[in-house]
């Protein structure tokens, strides 16, 4: 039977000066925690998700990860740096400490925040928005926890984080000589 761990955030933001989009996940699992990176677990459908998006191939190890994401404009991280939690239920959440997001926004050009999940969104909502003072979007998870949602509807709803950033003006994004 799983008891109830205080657990600490133990890897780093990914982003650069150029990622334009900050996505956050709650807390990572325990897969994500055992392979030290973002949506480790194999049934997770978040790499699956971007590289359809954005018509590349699925990253499979953690410097392709890393590597996709800033080649992207793409800065992660997740709300929670500590909190108690059952096994990777979200629902089991509690003693929250969050992120401070403050070192990711003042040296990037991020300027829109996508959530992945609704306890992603509660989370944000609750602890960080009035510190960033940027209204996140709420994506559906990936989670493999969300079978209600296909990978088609997925892409379909993660699509924003391509329309928000055409609509701020990243041309470069979609010119095909410049998307590698």
């Amino acid at each position: 039977m799983q008891e109830y761990q205080h657990v600490i955030h133990t890897f780093e933001p990914i982003f650069n000066s150029e990622s334009k989009v900050l996505i956050l996940g709650s807390f990572p699992s325990v897969k994500s925690r055992e392979n030290n990176f973002y949506y480790g677990h194999p049934q997770n459908r978040f790499w699956k998700v971007l590289a359809k998006v954005f018509e590349k191939e699925i990253p499979r190890t953690i410097d392709e990860k890393k590597s996709f994401l800033l080649a992207n404009h793409i800065a992660i991280w997740d709300v929670i740096k500590s909190c108690t939690i059952l096994g990777s239920s979200d629902t089991s959440i509690k003693d929250v400490v969050v992120n401070d997001f403050s070192e990711i926004l003042n040296h990037s050009k991020v300027n829109a925040i996508y959530v992945n999940g609704a306890k992603a969104y509660e989370l944000y909502h609750k602890y960080a928005e009035k510190q960033t003072k940027i209204p996140a979007v709420k994506l559906p998870s990936t989670s493999p926890a969300n079978a209600a949602w296909s990978v088609e509807r997925l892409c379909d709803q993660w699509k924003q984080i391509l329309i928000c950033q055409k609509e701020e003006g990243y041309a470069d994004l979609f010119d095909e000589s410049k998307r590698g």
